[in-house]
């Protein structure tokens, strides 16, 4: 059976259980991280020395970092559509999953996401909060973009790009602030909550995270 040590609360968790959701996987997921701690122990720390989450556990390999988590899952047990072997089919998948991740997320989930929902609002940095928001609402209109072009945002099926990307979207559309228009991607996101998976480990409350004064 495969483990996976990481809170479920965690934006770097959620796609890895969405995807091993997708895939039919047998996941036994265990809370670390945050609240429930546990990434300080020496145990721990042998797995991933940064005392980060997710990490996952499938036999005898050990891995961290999501990214690798989910290109892992996906080559093992994922359909070739995911995850293609061939490397040039592959490429643009792999830029749009990385663009995703240092651009939308460092954007959007350290800057507009951490200061609105888990800083107390005394002590807030409006200016990284506006800078965040300002960078956000150019990224998104790229994404709108590429999703009227190719329906997903790595081609013409879903791949892990979406998986990088989509999991942002239910704290960017519930997160009170002001959003461009991005009618594609507003659909792209109605798509992908019809996805059982998607519902059950994408969108998950973040009330538990909120700082007292948010």
């Amino acid at each position: 059976m495969i483990r996976v040590h990481g809170r479920e609360t965690s934006s770097n968790v959620q796609p890895v259980m969405w995807l091993c959701a997708e895939l039919g996987l047998e996941v036994e997921r265990l809370d670390v991280g945050g609240a429930f701690g546990g990434t300080d122990t020496a145990e721990y720390l042998t797995m991933n020395p940064m005392g980060k989450i997710p990490v996952l556990q499938d036999g005898d390999l050990t891995i961290f970092e999501s990214q690798a988590i989910l290109r892992y899952l996906a080559s093992e047990y994922g359909r070739d559509a995911i995850w293609p072997s061939n490397a040039r089919a592959r490429a643009p998948q792999d830029q749009w999953m990385e663009w995703a991740k240092q651009n939308v997320a460092a954007e959007f989930n350290y800057k507009v996401f951490w200061q609105l929902v888990r800083t107390p609002a005394s002590k807030r940095d409006h200016a990284l909060v506006q800078s965040g928001i300002e960078a956000v609402n150019l990224l998104m209109p790229i994404a709108d973009a590429r999703i009227a072009e190719h329906g997903w945002l790595g081609g013409k099926t879903i791949s892990l790009a979406d998986f990088s990307f989509g999991v942002q979207l239910y704290r960017y559309y519930t997160i009170d602030f002001e959003r461009p228009k991005t009618p594609n991607l507003d659909s792209y996101y109605a798509r992908l909550q019809e996805r059982e998976p998607y519902r059950t480990h994408a969108m998950i409350s973040y009330e538990s995270l909120r700082a007292v004064g948010a």
